[in-house]
């Protein structure tokens, strides 16, 4: 019988483009978004697709961006890609925009080396519902 859940790395979760998910989506591996979500998304690793649409906050420790996002975006290694489109703040350890990327709001520079799990629950802001936007496993 196989294992549940394989080492860390050597799986993914697909989204694909004909999928629309309306809530929020954890993933403890890498996540692949083809489709669309309404929701926040929390993962390790994400990478979105050109025609992809996420309308909410994003967490992850890594993000390769090519799709349109409405919402903010947390990670700490980003990549947005000269397709995004993104309306939403961004906060990141280190930054690559590639030329004709469009983002909408504010960069903001994080602490280096810090995870999102040792910052306090302050940070970052509380949603309309008062959960926090960030939570990642370690």
């Amino acid at each position: 019988m196989a294992r549940p859940s394989a080492p860390s790395g050597s799986t993914f979760s697909v989204i694909g483009a004909d999928v629309t998910i309306k809530g929020d989506v954890s993933a403890s591996t890498e996540l692949h978004v083809d489709g669309r979500i309404e929701g926040d998304i929390a993962c390790d690793s994400l990478v979105q697709g050109e025609a992809s649409v996420i309308e909410g906050a994003v967490s992850a420790e890594t993000a390769r961006l090519s799709g349109k996002i409405s919402g903010s975006i947390t990670a700490r290694q980003l990549v947005v890609l000269k397709s995004a489109r993104i309306e939403g703040d961004v906060h990141y350890d280190a930054l690559t925009i590639e030329q004709g990327a469009q983002v909408e709001g504010r960069f903001a520079h994080r602490v280096p080396h810090q995870r999102a799990s040792d910052r306090p629950a302050a940070t970052p802001p509380a949603s309309d519902d008062g959960e926090p936007r960030l939570t990642l496993a370690t």
